[in-house]
């Protein structure tokens, strides 16, 4: 039976690569972005391959309301749905950081998530069958510098997802938490605003994950035997650890 496979944040990064990656394997896709070109590219792309592309800014309630309501044929029965479509903004301190910037990580990486679930939930309990597969962070568990309001997001996606296992045990709906850490894409280009440079340089010296890495263990957690859930996945590059402690010591002699 072809499965149907929705992914938010489909333009480019992780959730281009899951699309792709599902695309590969003949799934039928239902996938999101606000840019609008780029969902058009990837259905040029696999032409062959049933591909219903919307527009969508997961913020907006009433758009994902809608786009679930008038998903057509063939595309209503959703089978896994990829949270993938979120960011980080800004690498200041909490004193500092901009509220703007705060604001838009808790629309998009909290609510946004948490609208689509919502919305697509009922019909997959109704067919005591899916797949939620939720976009989190390693940040989620561990904090760094600058990382104040995105980790806390990303905190929220761990135990959402945890709650949902919890809310949906009577059912064969299986949830999942995937964890990356330092990985390259259009993640820190939107984090700083477009500086290249300066994105560039969070990488310079590693080799980090990349988006095909992600979008395999997406694809592998989604297709490993019915009666498996695959809890959490944290993943790291070889060239990150989570430690050590941080300690700050005084200048001066203390007295």
């Amino acid at each position: 039976m072809q499965k149907t496979v929705c992914i938010t944040g489909a333009t480019s990064g992780f959730g281009r690569a899951c699309a792709e990656r599902f695309a590969a394997e003949g799934w039928r896709l239902v996938v999101t972005g606000r840019r609008v070109e780029r969902l058009e590219e990837l259905r040029g792309q696999y032409g062959a391959v049933p591909i219903h592309a919307v527009g969508l800014d997961i913020r907006d309630l009433g758009a994902v309301e809608a786009m679930v309501r008038d998903l057509p044929e063939g595309f209503r029965d959703i089978d896994v749905l990829v949270n993938n479509a979120g960011l980080a903004l800004g690498l200041e301190g909490a004193h500092r950081a901009s509220l703007a910037d705060w604001e838009s990580m808790i629309d998009t990486n909290i609510k946004g998530l948490c609208y689509l679930t919502r919305c697509l939930l009922p019909a997959m309990v109704a067919r005591n069958r899916g797949h939620i597969v939720n976009m989190g962070s390693i940040a989620g568990t561990y904090p760094y510098p600058g990382g104040n309001v995105y980790g806390a997001t990303k905190a929220f996606v761990k135990q959402f997802s945890r709650n949902l296992l919890t809310d949906l045990i009577h059912t064969k709906i299986r949830v999942t938490n995937i964890e990356p850490g330092l990985s390259e894409s259009e993640f820190s280009i939107v984090r700083f605003h477009g500086d290249k440079d300066k994105a560039d340089s969070v990488y310079k010296g590693t080799q980090p994950l990349r988006p095909v890495d992600i979008a395999e263990i997406v694809h592998w957690v989604t297709t490993v035997p019915p009666h498996v859930n695959i809890c959490t996945v944290e993943v790291m590059p070889v060239c990150q650890s989570c430690g050590p402690l941080a300690v700050h010591r005084e200048s001066g002699s203390g007295e």
